[in-house]
């Protein structure tokens, strides 16, 4: 961190509590702000609705306790304490692997920091306002955090929505409930001693990543409870000689974490998966479904290349061509992903339901994975792939995008309004949608979440 006189935690807390939703040291943030802001709030929800039946979903709300007028979970009539909900809720949220991406950090922001957020907006009421803006500041301490920390070697063995995301969890929960300065601080570096989340899981496709971000939302709400109660953090959990970049990086953090440097809002940096796969699978799945129509038959795919930046080929289970004993090993795989891509011409959660279909499987074990000069040197600014393939009869065709095409705010709004009319009704989630639309006019942000709930509740 660059020396000042005040301490990395300390600034950070300063610049979360003098950041405006619409304006930062007076470079304007136009409207893409709090739009951006709206739509991964609506992706989250819709998320926990389509996943709610999941089998980490169920284990995730069978340890929350019961709570008459708790904090709601989401499409269930279940409420619970602060930090049980937040746990189901953000479990429940990361079930699909289709959660809100920051490249530049390599992590999911927006599972841990809704989840905190409409926990803490339940008990006590919150204007909308406020809401869009201690979410603002969420994803922008846990995309800084996640840069100044992480790169390829570390993300092999860290997950950085475990370790990043108790810290923009709690700094939003801070902002959120108005803590002041000190016991900001104090939340931030309560939270960064809970920061965890090993990278074992991949090699195996076991659960234990689904648990991260609900881990990460629980922690941050005991941290901001814990400030809120008078307790006190290290202030050097940052940069101290065993803070949190001596203990992860061994060393010195890769650049400053400064909130907002620059006038820029990291949450413009996050971009909304359009399929249900890991965040390195996106671009590659995207250019084989464009691929898949020039082909016709996958039998006639005599080999099969996938050109891709660095980064991605080294992330935990995403160079895997099984065998697939799990939907997460699946998930993860580029292989996977894009030999399914290949034979269906779509990208959905149905490719990933049947692990045992011939053809992909064929099609995964044909493929090899490549690392491109050109997509390393974009990474993360731009997170491109190439697809190629030489048919039987010596045609070569290939796919290449420079970048990921992320899902549009019509797109995520139509898949939030498809997921929540069969569990809540069409009109609760046309009313629910409206509520997201309207946030920033809203006395009471915590409607959200109490709409969110498989009941008869209105208010």
């Amino acid at each position: 961190m660059a020396t000042t006189a005040v301490g990395s935690t300390r600034a950070m807390v300063r610049a979360a509590r003098a950041a405006d939703l619409m304006a930062f040291d007076g470079a304007a943030f136009d409207g893409a702000v709090v739009a951006k802001l709206k739509v991964c709030l609506l992706d989250f929800l819709s998320c926990c609705l389509e996943a709610r039946d999941l089998a980490t979903s169920r284990q995730a709300r069978a340890t929350a306790c019961p709570v008459a007028g708790g904090v709601p979970v989401v499409g269930t009539d279940l409420r619970s304490t602060p930090g049980d909900a937040a746990f189901a809720n953000a479990t429940v949220g990361h079930g699909l692997v289709r959660e809100d991406m920051h490249a530049g950090s390599i992590g999911h922001h927006g599972v841990v920091v809704w989840p905190v957020l409409l926990a803490l907006a339940h008990h006590r009421p919150v204007s909308g306002a406020a809401f869009l803006k201690a979410a603002l500041v969420g994803y922008e301490a846990g995309a800084r955090l996640g840069r100044a920390l992480f790169d390829a070697d570390l993300a092999r063995l860290f997950r950085p929505t475990g370790v990043a995301g108790p810290v923009g969890g709690a700094l939003a929960g801070a902002i959120l409930l108005d803590l002041g300065e000190d016991a900001g601080v104090a939340a931030l570096a309560l939270a960064a001693n809970t920061a965890s989340g090993l990278n074992q899981w991949p090699h195996t496709g076991a659960g234990d990543m689904y648990f991260h971000p609900g881990f990460a939302a629980r922690n941050a709400i005991q941290a901001v409870m814990l400030a809120q109660a008078g307790a006190h953090g290290s202030e050097a959990i940052l940069e101290g000689e065993a803070g949190l970049f001596a203990a992860f990086r061994r060393g010195p953090p890769r650049m400053p974490a400064t909130l907002f440097a620059d006038g820029t809002a990291e949450i413009l940096a996050v971009y909304n998966k359009p399929v249900p796969a890991c965040n390195f699978a996106q671009t590659a799945c995207q250019a084989a479904v464009g691929l898949a129509g020039e082909i016709g038959d996958p039998a006639a795919i005599a080999s099969l290349t996938i050109d891709l930046p660095d980064a991605a080929i080294r992330y935990p289970g995403c160079d895997f061509a099984g065998p697939f004993e799990r939907p997460l090993q699946a998930k993860m795989s580029i292989q996977y992903g894009v030999a399914a891509a290949l034979r269906h011409g779509v990208v959905a959660e149905a490719n990933y339901a049947r692990l045992d279909d011939p053809p992909v499987l064929a099609l995964a074990r044909l493929a090899r994975l490549r690392r491109d000069d050109e997509l390393t040197a974009a990474f993360p600014g731009r997170q491109g792939a190439e697809v190629s393939v030489v048919l039987t009869d010596g045609t070569r065709l290939a796919r290449r995008l420079d970048d990921v095409v992320p899902a549009t705010a019509d797109e995520v709004r139509a898949r939030f309004l498809a997921a929540a009319a069969p569990v809540l009704g069409a009109a609760r989630a046309g009313e629910i949608a409206a509520l997201i639309d309207d946030c920033e006019g809203l006395d009471d942000a915590g409607r959200i979440a109490r709409l969110c709930q498989v009941d008869d509740v209105k208010t």
